[in-house]
């Protein structure tokens, strides 16, 4: 086998065989075939695809090229749940307690954000002490006392995604769906859950703006789920505006809390108990209608904050922040925009106000990037609603930024309204 011959094949829409696929995962992440021909491959897939049966096997080749995660010494059933990934999106830390409030197991391995996306991993550690990092037997200990834990994903979890996604973020080649399923696939088959809950998110600030191709990464992510052996499920949520009231990372572990409270009852509490039942009807607890009832009573009787509570504490964090969330890294500086007429608010674009909050220093850049955990957004108004004049839309949040005249212009480009 050579690099040559495969190229060709993909270029001429030729199917490669399980052992080309395995060949060219193991050559590149060894390093025996160079970043320039890699590249020259990925971008015939961009441009041609791969048929359901290689997405299968690259994804396979992918898992394979690493650690896998048994998680035979966890006494209940295992569900993980994936997102896409987009604004505001903080449903893990609320779906993660509340499903163990029911009775499975949720172990996950998170990421840190990048771009105007955002990650649970620094969400997390806007937490004093939370750790993130952890030997695996501490990992399974905190979910057999908890049911739930998320931690940051080790480095030895499928090499070959790594470089490859790397690369491909360097090539031009980040749009292609069997690409993007077999990335988050690999990682997720790797870390060995029985069950597993996808959740792609489609519109303004998601990877998948429209619905068509929302549609495809779900469907082909949950076949190749169920061809690896696992329970599997994708489902699709609205990401056109942002998923609650808050964007940035203490800022989101307070409404998260607010919703563990049951403080709150609004899109976000929805599409978790949307997201937490199907997890559940995954692992076999009743029909949907069933185990969505369950989710409302785990957060409404306050188990699902206490298992927050109690995994916080387990991983070194303040569990005082359940009770006050002033305890949370606060900004030193705050600017509220108001609207200047009587308006109805038509639209938000997510991937707007997560750029706005990038300014703000709430994201990253580049991966070497710091984060200002107590920056972020504030939205006051939703679409659909009626502001009157002079009323907040939003309050922009730094300790880094003091000149909010950027990210205010940026910040108010996401709005469409019309006047009233």
């Amino acid at each position: 086998m050579n690099i040559i011959d495969i190229i060709t094949k993909t270029k001429k829409t030729q199917p490669l065989s399980t052992e080309e696929m395995i060949w060219l995962v193991n050559s590149y992440t060894s390093g025996d075939i160079p970043d320039y021909q890699m590249s020259s491959w990925l971008m015939a897939v961009c441009l041609n695809g791969l048929t359901e049966e290689e997405t299968v096997t690259l994804t396979l080749a992918m898992r394979d090229s690493g650690e896998k995660v048994d998680m035979s010494n966890i006494d209940r059933f295992t569900v993980d749940k994936h997102s896409t990934g987009g604004v505001g999106d903080k449903t893990s830390l609320i779906i993660g307690p509340a499903a163990a409030a029911c009775g499975i197991a949720v172990p996950k391995m998170s990421g840190r954000g990048l771009g105007h996306t955002g990650g649970t991993i620094d969400k997390l550690e806007s937490i004093t002490g939370y750790r993130t990092e952890m030997e695996l037997s501490e990992f399974f200990d905190i979910i057999n006392k908890t049911g739930f834990s998320i931690i940051s994903q080790t480095g030895s979890l499928c090499p070959a995604d790594k470089k490859i996604y790397a690369l491909r973020n360097s090539s031009g080649t980040v749009d292609s769906i069997p690409l993007i399923c077999a990335s988050i696939m690999s990682k997720k088959l790797a870390l060995g859950s029985e069950g597993l809950v996808l959740d792609v998110k489609c519109g303004s600030g998601a990877f998948m703006k429209n619905c068509g191709d929302a549609h495809r990464l779900a469907d082909i992510m949950e076949r190749v789920g169920v061809s690896a052996g696992k329970k599997c499920r994708a489902v699709i949520t609205d990401m056109d505006a942002p998923l609650g009231s808050c964007v940035g990372n203490a800022l989101e572990v307070r409404e998260a809390v607010e919703i563990l409270r049951g403080e709150k009852k609004d899109k976000l509490y929805d599409t978790c108990i949307f997201l937490t039942a199907n997890m559940l009807e995954l692992a076999g607890k009743g029909s949907y209608d069933k185990c969505a009832e369950m989710a409302q009573k785990a957060i409404s009787s306050g188990k699902a904050l206490e298992i927050f509570q109690k995994t916080v504490e387990l991983h070194g964090g303040d569990p005082r922040i359940c009770d006050d969330t002033s305890l949370l890294p606060q900004p030193v500086f705050s600017h509220e925009l108001r609207a200047s007429r009587d308006v109805e608010i038509l639209s938000v674009n997510s991937e707007e106000i997560g750029m706005a909050s990038l300014l703000l220093g709430a994201g990253r850049i580049s991966k070497e990037d710091q984060v200002d955990l107590s920056a972020g957004i504030e939205m006051h108004c939703a679409p659909g609603d009626k502001i009157s004049m002079d009323a907040p839309l939003m309050t922009l949040h730094s300790s880094i930024c003091s000149d909010f005249s950027e990210a205010a212009v940026r910040a108010m480009k996401a709005i469409r309204f019309r006047d009233i």
